[in-house]
């Protein structure tokens, strides 16, 4: 069962301040070979993986060469984020960062009307 806070049950169910979600990292440039077991296998060895997939193409069904990672604790997802980020693998260098919410995500500027 999900322990929820009992503000966020008041609040309708926003995120509060009680409840820890997951950090999402963002894994690109991986080898087209790449498979979503394989990344899950990477990260496993810093800790419990809440989520993952890497994303492909939807007419081929081939690896676009990134792929997301969840780890629930903090302190693993940035242990595995500063272990991988820049090693080779399958002979791409990765590059790991924490992945941006929609809401943050930095708009294109605008043109001049």
């Amino acid at each position: 069962m999900k322990s929820v806070c009992r503000r966020m049950l008041m609040c309708g169910w926003q995120a509060c301040d009680n409840v820890r979600l997951p950090m999402k990292l963002l894994i690109r440039n991986l080898a087209r070979t790449t498979t979503e077991t394989g990344l899950r296998a990477l990260f496993a060895e810093f800790g419990h993986i809440q989520a993952c997939n890497l994303v492909l193409d939807k007419k081929t069904g081939v690896s676009k060469g990134f792929g997301f990672v969840e780890i629930p604790k903090p302190g693993e997802a940035k242990a595995a984020m500063k272990a991988l980020n820049g090693k080779l693998v399958d002979g791409n260098k990765l590059r790991v960062k924490k992945a941006e919410s929609p809401n943050t995500a930095k708009a294109p500027p605008k043109q001049g009307l």
